[in-house]
Formats: structure tokens, C-alpha cells, sequence
């Protein structure tokens, strides 16, 4: 109950906060790199999940039927979309072949995996944090990536979003 609680309330409480909420952990905020992304793949209690240089679960949104992302302003500040400036570089397990880019309305270029926009969530506070897996916040589901850029649901019965 109150993981669902939080998962409710987080993406209102950080609307409410403004751009600084796109900034977690480590001090750098994942809508504005400095270079090339990276994506790799790391153990965690779902089985192998794609990951971000800093070892953040990186995430797909059901409402993104394309390439193309729906995911702006609040979405976007509680799902920071992964981006990049210049190709994006596939590190530990990861297919290159499956790395692709997008162009954003706002003129940065997100990260895709098999055709997926990858987003970060920021109520994953460490590296192997999965707390976005299974939320619907926004309209859509959100789920976690395998290495082979398949979604991971976790069964309704595990889950009290």
C-alpha cells in the first residue's frame, strides 16, 4: 500500500517541483549529458535490465507506440528521458544494434533500444532501484527493459499499483 501511495503521489509532488527534480543522485541530470549515452545491462531482482552509465533502470512508456516519445513536461520531469549528444555507445551485454536515437519536440535527441524511448525515473534513488516497474503514471504503463529490449511485467498479483 504505501509503495502504490508513493507511486501516486511522486510524479504530482515533483510537477509541483519544478526542473530540479530531474536532477538525481549523482549530480547530473540525465535530460542534459555532457556526451555520448550509455547503456548497459546489470543484474537486479527482475533478471538482466538495461541500465544507464550510473547503473540506473532505464525504462519504456506503453503510450510510446513509435519511436517517437509522449512523454513532456510533468511526464518528463518524473520519467527523464534518456539523452544524448552525439551516438549513443552500448557497454556491458548491450546490443549496439539495438542502440538507436530520436528527436525530442524540444530539439535534444533521445536514446532508443529496440525501437523503445528509454527514460529514467526518479523515484529510483540508487543504481538497482526498479520502483517505476509496473506504475501507469501518465496514462500508460511503465516497464522495465531486458537486454534484448523486451518489457519486463511484473504479474498483477506482485504488484499493488
Amino acid at each position: 500500500m504505501k509503495r502504490a501511495l508513493i507511486t501516486l503521489l511522486v510524479p504530482f509532488a515533483l510537477a509541483a517541483c519544478g526542473t530540479a527534480a530531474t536532477n538525481y543522485g549523482g549530480g547530473s541530470a540525465p535530460s542534459s549529458p555532457s556526451g555520448s549515452a550509455t547503456i548497459s545491462v546489470q543484474g537486479s531482482s527482475l533478471g538482466q535490465i538495461l541500465v544507464d552509465g550510473n547503473g540506473k533502470t532505464l525504462y519504456l512508456f506503453e503510450a510510446d507506440t513509435s519511436a517517437q516519445s509522449t512523454c513532456t513536461g510533468g511526464c518528463a520531469q518524473a520519467w527523464p528521458p534518456v539523452t544524448t549528444k552525439g551516438a549513443p555507445k552500448a557497454a556491458g551485454g548491450a546490443s549496439a544494434s539495438l542502440l538507436g536515437t530520436t528527436a525530442r519536440s524540444d530539439g535534444t535527441t533521445q536514446v532508443t533500444f529496440g525501437g523503445h524511448p528509454l527514460y529514467s525515473f526518479t523515484g529510483d534513488t540508487k543504481p538497482g532501484d526498479t520502483n517505476g516497474e509496473g506504475s501507469t503514471a501518465f496514462g500508460a504503463g511503465w516497464d522495465v527493459l531486458t537486454a534484448t529490449g523486451e518489457k519486463i511485467e511484473k504479474s498483477a498479483s506482485s504488484t499493488s499499483y
